[in-house]
């Protein structure tokens, strides 16, 4: 088990030390059920959020126990979340956790974070949905963030059980409309207690001047300009009201094709290249049309060729790269390792827990997106050439490598406030579909596709192996991937700028919102009707790409090169991509299992925090001994009391120690006064060997 990973109490709520609570088994719940109903436990509800329905006398399974024991309480939903009420709450509330969901209870769990929901009738696990004939004796609830409940309803009222398990099928799984989302419900309760402005800390770009600060920040404004001709989107709903293209573009070209098919930037270079997106053009079945596609994209084309544009490599998302498909299924396989309902079926698949992470392919899938990630910073960096990345929407695979370069490249974006204002730059204002891509709508034609998971996945690769560079931690990105399911964040529940502006702002909940249908068809290219543009651009993206050969070469030299020289922890960042060195999310995934985690830390926390602390000390100890052994060549050439061998002391670089003498290098009078020779030498030895350890 040690190859999984062990967390020391993990990111978000951890769970309170053992010692506080009374645990009780079933059959106590039986025999002191007049006791157990008559405790009051108090529900903390937020502005606009409402009781649903409730069930009491219901024991809370302790996961870690094989399910024989737990704590009995009360079980709630509202329009906002599922809670357990356990009649041992107050001393929980008193225990002090390092880490604590300030939304959300370890015992709540949100609706928008339920994943599946289990039955167990006859001590048979089946699924639930819809309206049901019998109600289960016990409820499993399986969530996003890979929490396990497990509660047990036999002693519960027949009635309550009814309310209870129907009211959270219902509100959890069944599909939803948008308006009805707890968010608004929150939105307009705290209307006009809204005291922070969020401009303050992380730039939202939602305005022109936002744009034209990113511009100057990152020395762009001079091949590039920021336009508003989608002011109020009335050229496009897909796109922000304000966004960044080449500056010979005219704009009228812009609203040609409702914004397809329009190179827009992301981010330029310090030596002048830029990184830019563009999506495809609408697929149409008239000739005469798709010449009139074969002209725009020709002069497209010449736009973003021409000087200053002259060297432009294309990377097609949509046919060379992962599909979102991919990223499905193997997210799909990956989570049922870290779903585990009890200890037996925990250590029934440990023997083949490394062949299942194996075969889900997320590792494998992180590590392409980090590797097609550098390949293009190769290209801005020791090439200089600009990127274009083309992707069917622009909304999915070009936010998350479009961010991954920015986070290499740009020390800005590693901090708490650049990234911060690169997720709003590239996925919110990017137009990433959160709604869709989340399924928080729980459309049945939809399943969730977590690209934006996948990115943090991705940053924590970074994170993980370069912890300097980054002023924030792992624990940050755990609770930001949390913040996916809590409704009560705008930022993570629209397909795109101008949904969020329509419902949040003006509040035209009843109108439809028109959503294009993603065509199934792989490929920047959709139909084969569209066989003129893509032999038109095909031949033109054929003189700039060099080989498949070739490029991997150039990979694997830049690769190589940056990571045989020092890391510079505020310039350049690049993450080791060979298979051992991408890793599983231990703080994530893990932490919610009991096996893997060690609670309140302990010995062997503190052991293992020191086995990598002497890991670090051994590694900067041999970095010493190099220098040392470097400088010991340069003191044959040196005055007679530096030609001996030395070792440093505590007053390097201003004094230095023999090794071969027992008498340090100081005024004979002041090391009389300490002591004779051989009680300094024996104490400077004593203090050398506690310094090593």
């Amino acid at each position: 088990m040690l190859g999984k990973g062990v967390v020391g109490g993990g990111g978000g709520t951890k769970a309170p030390k053992p010692s506080f609570v009374s645990y009780v088994r079933p059959e106590e719940i039986h025999t002191n059920e007049k006791e157990v109903t008559e405790k009051e436990v108090t529900l903390h509800l937020l502005p606009g959020e409402q009781l649903l329905c409730e069930a009491s006398t219901v024991l809370k399974y302790v996961q870690e126990d094989s399910c024989q024991r737990g704590i009995c309480g009360k079980l709630v939903c509202t329009d906002f979340k599922i809670a357990f009420l356990g009649d041992d709450e107050s001393a929980l509330d008193n225990d002090e956790t390092q880490f604590k969901n300030k939304v959300i209870g370890e015992n709540d769990i949100t609706l928008h974070c339920v994943d599946q929901i289990y039955g167990v009738f006859d001590e048979k696990k089946k699924t639930l949905f819809g309206q049901l004939k019998k109600y289960p004796e016990k409820l499993i609830i399986h969530c996003k963030d890979l929490r396990v409940f497990h509660f047990c309803l036999r002693y519960t009222k027949e009635e309550e059980v009814k309310r209870i398990v129907s009211g959270i099928i219902h509100h959890t799984l069944a599909p939803k409309l948008l308006k009805r989302l707890f968010l608004f419900s929150y939105a307009t309760a705290v209307q006009n207690n809204t005291a922070t402005n969020p401009k303050k800390h992380t730039i939202m770009f939602d305005t022109l001047e936002d744009w034209c600060w990113e511009l100057e920040r990152t020395k762009g404004n001079a091949k590039y300009r920021a336009v508003s001709v989608n002011e109020g989107y009335r050229v496009c709903e897909r796109l922000p009201a304000y966004f960044v293209v080449p500056t010979p573009l005219p704009e009228e070209n812009v609203p040609r094709f409702q914004g397809h098919g329009i190179p827009i930037w992301c981010w330029s270079c310090h030596n002048g290249c830029a990184l830019l997106k563009m999506s495809a053009l609408p697929k149409e079945q008239d000739d005469s049309i798709l010449q009139v596609q074969k002209s725009f994209l020709d002069g497209i084309y010449k736009i973003i060729h021409r000087p200053p544009y002259e060297l432009v490599k294309t990377e097609d998302l949509s046919s060379n790269f992962v599909s979102l498909q991919d990223i499905q299924t193997a997210y799909s396989k990956f989570k049922q390792l870290f779903l585990i309902d009890n200890s037996t079926e925990f250590w029934d698949t440990d023997i083949k827990w490394f062949s299942l992470l194996e075969s889900s392919s997320w590792l494998d899938i992180i590590r392409r997106c980090l590797k097609k990630a550098i390949e293009i910073i190769e290209c801005l960096e020791a090439q200089n050439m600009n990127v274009l990345l083309l992707e069917e929407n622009a909304s999915d695979l070009c936010c998350l490598i479009s961010s991954l370069v920015q986070v290499m490249m740009d020390p800005h974006c590693r901090t708490r406030v650049g990234f911060q204002s690169l997720i709003q730059k590239e996925w919110i204002m990017g137009g990433h579909c959160f709604l869709d891509r989340c399924n928080h709508l729980r459309q049945s034609d939809k399943e969730e596709v977590p690209v934006f998971l996948l990115f943090l996945d991705c940053v924590w690769q970074l994170v993980h192996q370069h912890p300097p560079a980054f002023e924030f931690t792992e624990t940050y990105l755990t609770v930001l991937s949390d913040s996916l399911y809590i409704p009560i964040f705008s930022t993570f529940f629209f397909n795109s700028p101008h949904q969020k502006d329509t419902n949040m702002h003006q509040r035209q909940l009843s109108l439809p919102l028109t959503q294009s249908k993603s065509s199934p068809k792989r490929g920047f290219f959709r139909e084969e009707t569209d066989h003129l543009i893509k032999n038109l651009l095909g031949k033109r993206i054929s003189k700039l790409i060099n080989s498949s050969d070739e490029l991997q070469d150039n990979f694997r030299e830049f690769y190589d090169s940056w990571h045989s020289k020092p890391t510079d922890h505020h310039g350049l960042l690049l993450p080791h991509i060979e298979g051992p060195e991408i890793k599983v999310w231990a703080q994530r995934y893990l932490r919610w299992i009991p096996e893997a985690q060690i609670l309140g830390g302990g010995t062997v926390a503190t052991m293992s925090k020191l086995l990598e602390m002497m890991e670090e000390v051994q590694s900067l100890q041999e970095k010493i001994d190099e220098r040392h052994h470097r400088q010991e060549a340069l003191q044959a050439e040196a005055p007679s009391l530096l030609r001996n061998s030395v070792r440093l002391s505590s007053l390097f670089p201003f004094a230095l120690l023999q090794r071969h003498s027992s008498k340090p290098v100081l005024p004979t009078s002041g090391w009389k006064a300490l002591g004779d020779e051989e009680d300094l030498a024996k104490r400077e030895d004593e203090f050398v060997d506690l310094g090593d350890v």
